[in-house]
């Protein structure tokens, strides 16, 4: 069996897939992984044949956009991109498809070439979800970005309000593109978006019930695992000679980073450096470009690109984030209270989800000052309720089943048969739907 993995994203979207495809290798299955041109090294070292989505120039020039990072607009330079590189997966997995390979591909859901390719050819497909957020539910809708809407409302009519979001701003947008590519291809037209994007054949959701609770309307073809734990497939697999000795040298300090992708984190980095100074806290900043960071840095705080946030963390006293759904998942591992300060995209429903369960706070980026953050940080270092579900967090990942070898069982049991009529066995995630 040879598995196609498409993956269309930042290293949060890319990097379960790589995990996915080195586990998948270790069974003996062939395995290709179609990402963005940039994350090639990191596929490579994991043993994966690689097909570079567009350059590093067409990637770097996404996550340069202004406009990415802002609430309302971020999805529009990413669902370009999702376009740009849709026709060329949907080739390269219909040649595939003609040599007589036994075929199965898992996609995120950016990944419009797998959806493609599977109503041309009914591939046998899943798509993979790492981040509740982009499932709807009117019983439990997620909070969309620059929307907040009061929660004293029925869930009901925020769902209704989200649904009339897609119609005004996404559909307009995107479908007469999209539609048009499928017209080529002799495709009927796509309705909504955000339904078309989920194989009717399964879905597999890396995210646990006791994080996103399984909803009645969820589609009857998903199935929920748990967070993918992977950053050690990602540039750095160990803490740096500098960090481990700065680490060893004092108190836990608290953890910055901004993802990635950020190339406009100036403003975040200069109010972590002030806020350290406020608390008397150690500090650790983490972003790949410098020019984000302020110059000097006081004594007690260091700036890496990247360093591994599996050992990073259970070192530090907090972490202070964007929201992104990997880097979420790894603070409740090391059972860290969290601070975000949502940009765009699930990074206001991430930080929704831990306040409900007492694992951190939000504050807006507007309202991230050095006194109003420090009294927030307090409370989440004092807060002896904050501990206690942070401690019940850790305890719950620690005693987790591997979500990417649950994910590797369902892949090898991929038809293209609805999977009503698919048994996964036990053991191996929880239904949702049914």
């Amino acid at each position: 069996m040879h598995v196609a993995l498409v993956a269309v994203g930042t290293h949060g979207d890319v990097l379960p897939f790589i995990a996915l495809g080195h586990e998948l290798l270790a069974r003996g299955h062939g395995v290709s992984l179609a990402a963005p041109a940039p994350f090639e090294g990191m596929a490579r070292r994991a043993g994966l044949d690689f097909l570079p989505l567009g350059t590093v120039a067409d990637y770097e020039a996404v996550i340069r956009q202004p406009d990415l990072w802002h609430p309302q607009q971020g999805f529009r330079p990413m669902f370009d991109y999702a376009l740009q590189v849709a026709e060329a997966t949907c080739l390269w997995l219909g040649a595939t498809h003609a040599r007589g390979v036994s075929l199965r591909v898992v996609a995120s859901p950016l990944g419009w070439g797998a959806r493609l390719a599977q109503d041309l050819y009914d591939l046998p497909t899943a798509t993979l979800h790492v981040m509740p957020f982009l499932i709807e539910s009117r019983f439990d809708p997620p909070r969309l970005p620059g929307l907040a809407m009061p929660r004293v409302l029925p869930a009901a009519l925020r769902a209704y309000i989200n649904l009339g979001v897609d119609a005004v701003a996404v559909g307009p947008f995107t479908l007469p593109p999209l539609n048009a590519l499928r017209a080529r291809l002799g495709l009927d037209p796509v309705r909504r978006l955000r339904h078309w994007w989920n194989s009717p054949t399964r879905m597999l959701l890396m995210f646990p019930d006791w994080y996103a609770a399984p909803q009645a309307d969820w589609p009857a073809q998903a199935v929920q695992l748990g967070f993918p734990l992977v950053d050690r497939f990602g540039d750095v697999q160990t803490i740096p000679p500098e960090l481990d000795a700065f680490l060893a040298a004092g108190d836990a300090p608290i953890v910055f980073t901004y993802g990635s992708a950020m190339r406009q984190g100036a403003p975040f980095f200069d109010t972590a450096v002030r806020l350290c100074r406020r608390l008397g806290r150690r500090g650790v900043l983490l972003a790949p470009q410098g020019g984000q960071i302020p110059k000097p840095l006081p004594a007690g705080i260091i700036h890496l690109p990247y360093a591994p946030l599996s050992t990073l963390l259970p070192r530090s006293a907090a972490l202070v984030h964007h929201g992104g759904v990997g880097t979420v998942a790894q603070a409740l591992a090391a059972g860290v209270p969290q601070l975000v300060v949502p940009v765009a995209f699930d990074h206001f429903d991430e930080g929704r989800r831990l306040k409900d369960r007492n694992l951190g706070a939000t504050l807006s980026r507007r309202a991230f000052r050095p006194a109003r953050a420090a009294r927030v940080l307090r409370r989440l270092l004092t807060d002896p309720a904050v501990a206690h579900a942070t401690a019940a967090a850790r305890t719950r990942m620690a005693e987790s089943h591997d979500a990417i070898m649950e994910a590797c069982d369902h892949v090898e049991a991929l038809t293209a048969v609805h999977p009503a009529a698919v048994n996964p066995g036990p053991g191996s995630g929880s239904r949702v739907g049914s």
